[in-house]
């Protein structure tokens, strides 16, 4: 049986748990008591930033913006993300997600509608593009994260490191 959330944010943060290279993503959304902590994945978070951007930039100014925002304990994720759909309302001048549960083909999974302000969209895009350009450099020739213990990039055949 799957679940519903519909919760008008107070508080929605982006971070991260773990060392960089094995860094766990998490999306909090709290409305009152109610804390939605999701797993989600490093793409999946810079897909989003970059289209929350793009939403606050055709609207007008956001108001101040929220100082970043840190987890909320306890961090163990409800679910994990699938899709993400994202919109806005106009009327209510919101921006609108809507994240479905990654769940098998015979399962019906978890939906939480996120309404947030235009300032919170802001925050998050600021604060998600940081966390994620704060991983692990690419590789300058196949574009892989580069791992401190080494990187065997396909795009050499083995045959040489990449240069740096």
């Amino acid at each position: 049986m799957s679940e519903g959330y519909d919760l008008s944010a107070e508080r929605l943060a982006v971070g991260t748990i773990g060392p960089v290279g094995d860094r766990l993503f998490l999306l909090q959304c709290r409305q009152g008591p109610t804390l939605l902590t999701l797993k989600i994945e490093k793409q999946q978070v810079s897909v989003v930033a970059e289209y929350l951007a793009r939403i606050v930039k055709d609207q007008p100014r956001p108001g101040h913006l929220p100082e970043e925002i840190p987890l909320e304990t306890p961090t163990e994720p409800d679910w994990v993300v699938g899709t993400i759909g994202v919109s806005y309302d106009d009327a209510e001048d919101r921006i609108v997600l809507v994240i479905e549960e990654l769940v098998s083909d015979d399962e019906t999974g978890a939906i939480a509608r996120l309404s947030i302000s235009r300032e919170q969209a802001a925050a998050f895009a600021i604060q998600a593009t940081k966390l994620v350009e704060s991983g692990r450099p690419p590789c300058p020739l196949c574009g892989s994260p580069l791992d401190p213990s080494g990187h065997e990039c396909p795009r050499t055949n083995g045959h040489r490191p990449p240069a740096v």
